[in-house]
């Protein structure tokens, strides 16, 4: 297997926590309940560990996918510094799932929001992004140059642009996206200790730019963030077809790579978000880059395991398979400590999709 990085210092390399204000936030928001974290010990026994955990994103906050938690905190803290009943229009490039959820915290707030799609967004991710009110634009390009007609667009002085990923000059927003999604990791710890279950030993993670990869880092690395019994191995996952944060941990540097139409549409990102490399580069234990037939298959089996999953949330399954098992994989099992008493907790990032391979995706590139 080559699609593999492996970064044996990870795990002693710390950084800042996070506010701990944010999941109070999010508990003030209308609906809101932890997603569940089911156990699933038929891949327990698959993968040869001590338990598998599935963090099922499915319907969070009515939605289908943990966006919301980053884009929900993002525009809190947007609003927050404007004048009280300034209008304002929110702009986003998406692939999907994250302008569907500002779209919805625009609505909720009596704001516009104005979503960039590129090529290749399912008919029905749009459809879900204009029912929460938002003009959507396509864009006959890639994600990054959605985002950059997106950014674009947001010159205007009534507009702000809420992006989840950061380059030069564009921080603190994609900051408050990935504070966001902190919740979500203090929801495995919680949901963990009720169970009275050991600790997370591996965490999988899908990536597109990896800002909710390094939210899991400054979560589990983060100085005095949460008591620990050790640090947790973190493992991302990407698209073979769009793995920039691979290539860039490789190369040691930021690089862009081409994409190409993927069943993984949420994380088809060729660059990674400038603000989370830091700390991808010092505190991921390892990446791997999965096909599309095996994120296809993962989503598959999670429902046949009773979670709802489309190909980004089966991708934790998939990169955990891959990891794990086959050829080299005992050197890749020993770089992680997965073992037979590890406890490992997948991230499934999205509900089901209506059609999880797009039309343009050949037989052949599965």
């Amino acid at each position: 297997m080559t699609s593999w990085y492996c970064n044996p210092a990870a795990r002693a390399w710390t950084c800042s926590a996070v506010p701990g204000d944010v999941r109070a936030f999010h508990r003030s928001l209308p609906g809101y309940a932890p997603t569940p974290l089911v156990p699933v010990p038929e891949l327990a026994t698959e993968l040869g560990l001590g338990q598998v955990l599935v963090k099922d994103e499915s319907a969070r906050l009515g939605l289908a996918a943990f966006k919301v938690l980053g884009a929900s905190w993002a525009v809190h803290q947007i609003m927050s510094r404007r004048p009280a009943g300034d209008p304002v229009l929110l702009v986003t490039a998406s692939d999907g799932n994250h302008g569907r959820a500002l779209a919805w915290m625009a609505r909720r707030l009596g704001q516009q929001a104005r979503v960039f799609v590129p090529s290749g967004v399912h008919p029905d991710a749009v459809a879900a992004i204009v029912a929460e009110g938002a003009q959507v634009t396509h864009v006959p390009g890639s994600y990054d140059e959605a985002v950059r007609q997106a950014a674009k667009a947001a010159r205007g002085p009534a507009a702000v642009l809420v992006q989840d990923t950061a380059w030069g000059g564009y921080e603190q927003v994609p900051g408050w996206i990935v504070e966001g999604y902190s919740t979500l990791f203090e929801e495995i710890d919680a949901q963990l200790d009720q169970a009275r279950a050991p600790g997370a030993g591996l965490v999988v993670i899908p990536a597109g730019v990896g800002s909710l990869a390094q939210a899991g880092v400054i979560h589990y690395r983060g100085r005095g963030s949460r008591p620990v019994t050790g640090p947790a191995a973190l493992l991302t996952v990407e698209p073979a077809s769009a793995a920039g944060i691979l290539a860039s941990l490789i190369r040691g540097e930021p690089v862009s790579v081409p994409t190409t139409v993927t069943a993984m549409a949420g994380l088809n990102c060729g660059t990674p978000s400038a603000l989370a490399w830091p700390y991808l580069a010092g505190g991921l234990d390892a990446a791997v880059a999965v096909g599309d037939g095996a994120g296809i298959d993962a989503a598959r089996d999670l429902a046949g395991y009773g979670i709802a999953a489309g190909p980004c949330g089966g991708a934790a399954l998939a990169g955990a398979r891959a990891a794990l098992t086959g050829a080299g994989s005992a050197g890749r099992r020993a770089a992680l400590d997965a073992g037979p008493q590890t406890a490992v907790v997948l991230l499934s990032t999205e509900g089901a999709v209506a059609n999880p391979v797009p039309d343009r995706l050949s037989e052949a590139s599965r």
